[in-house]
């Protein structure tokens, strides 16, 4: 990955970013979405994408190999300063050190634009996206047993979070 560069995601971005999420749906290991998304679904996202909420992506060799974003965790004002993580990287790529590039990267956005604080859910048996999550500071708060359902099964979600100041 020497030439990795991270930036903000463009417009011209949003078909590798919607090719990567869908890989994650179809994956079954980062998201309970269970139907792949389409392009108009895409250009909604990238629009909410624009404020305070960033989206980022991971560029190696001119290829969008990973991406990340900050997302409402709640719109009451109350929650203003916290924001919700997603971090998808593609086939191939994963567990190659693009995803705490990726953190790092969103983190100094996410303090640049007055959160404190940032929150994530996993899937307990997601194991590297967890390694992941730990050595980048972030802390189990707890696990919300049968919180959805994947392939007609409960599945639990883990809740983490890291505070940035």
């Amino acid at each position: 990955m020497d030439k990795l560069t991270i930036r903000l995601a463009s417009l011209g971005d949003s078909e590798k970013i919607l090719e990567i999420y869908n890989e994650g749906i179809i994956d079954r290991i980062a998201t309970l979405e269970t139907e792949t998304k389409d392009y108009p679904y895409m250009l909604d996202w990238f629009n909410k994408h624009q404020g305070r909420y960033k989206a980022i992506v991971a560029q190696n060799d001119g290829e969008i190999v990973g991406w990340a974003s900050l997302n409402v965790y709640n719109a009451r004002a109350a929650y203003k300063g916290v924001a919700d993580l997603s971090v998808y990287i593609k086939r191939g790529y994963r567990g190659k050190g693009i995803g705490g590039r990726l953190i790092t990267s969103i983190e100094d956005l996410a303090q640049e634009n007055e959160f404190h604080k940032i929150i994530l859910s996993t899937f307990p048996f997601n194991e590297l996206g967890q390694g992941l999550y730990k050595k980048k500071g972030y802390r189990i708060v707890g696990v919300y047993e049968n919180q959805g359902i994947l392939d007609g099964h409960y599945v639990d979600v883990m809740a983490m979070e890291k505070l940035l100041i």
